[in-house]
């Protein structure tokens, strides 16, 4: 039987501005052969409305459409990576039990999961996932709780080792190094200790909100795609366009001890 594989569909970025969050996430497509042999295809996090069109238009450059996919996963329930749900349907969504109840009732400082976040996922056919889980032969659900509180990423296990497709776990590469989340909405001892299973167990890393890599003997990170983005509606010249490499401060929601 086939290896499974994977491909970036829609690049993650982490893009910041002083105006707002760009939240891009990766876009990924797993497909192999279920138990039976039949071919299957997983989608893994379908990102936010403004990315609808440019998903769409990854599929048909495949071949595909919405309806070729036989299953939907988040990795997580936060805005910038469910609100595409409705494309897929007619499909099973899989989410871990815990997000599913935590979405019922988010935190009231929990702004990457607004209040309707439930309503949404409820209209769709959800299927519970779990540690161990498997979706398709070389493809298994880890729990890598912290981010948030039903964080999961997919394991596979590829031709070339194990590919661990981690959502917010891990937002992007340097996380891999610091240890440290940029974000959590749920334990923060947790979120970093997703992180060291995550970095222990995998050969290649598909982040959130940036490309997949490795990690060389040297602790360095090697990436596995070049980096490719292009702004449009503004200019280098513009007036008053600053550019900076600076990231963020790590944040930890206000309020965590309250959440059951």
């Amino acid at each position: 039987m086939p290896a499974p594989t994977i491909e970036v569909l829609l690049d993650g970025y982490s893009l910041n501005t002083d105006a707002g969050l760009a939240a891009m996430c990766a876009v990924l497509l797993i497909e192999g052969p279920d138990a039976s042999g039949r071919p299957t295809r997983i989608l893994v996090d379908p990102a936010h409305v403004g990315r609808r069109t440019f998903l769409q238009d990854a599929l048909a450059r495949r071949g595909l459409t919405p309806r070729d996919i036989d299953q939907v996963v988040l990795t997580h329930a936060h805005w910038d990576h469910v609100q595409n749900i409705d494309v897929f349907e007619h499909c099973p969504l899989l989410l871990h039990p815990l997000e599913r109840q935590y979405c019922r009732k988010p935190h009231r400082n929990d702004w990457a999961t607004p209040a309707w976040t439930g309503d949404i996922l409820e209209r769709m056919d959800i299927a519970e996932i779990a540690e161990g889980q498997e979706l398709i032969p070389g493809v298994t659900v880890v729990e890598l709780t912290g981010h948030t509180a039903g964080s999961v990423g997919i394991a596979v296990t590829t031709a070339e080792g194990v590919a661990l497709l981690t959502g917010d776990a891990l937002h992007y590469a340097s996380v891999a190094l610091t240890r440290r989340n940029p974000l959590v909405f749920w334990d923060a001892a947790q979120a970093e200790a997703a992180i060291d299973r995550a970095v222990a167990m995998a050969d290649v890393i598909y982040p959130g909100h940036d490309r997949p890599f490795r990690l060389t003997a040297q602790g360095e990170i090697e990436y596995q795609r070049p980096f490719r983005l292009t702004l449009t509606g503004i200019g280098r010249d513009q007036e008053g366009l600053n550019f900076t490499s600076a990231t963020r401060q790590p944040w930890v929601m206000p309020g965590l001890e309250e959440q059951w």
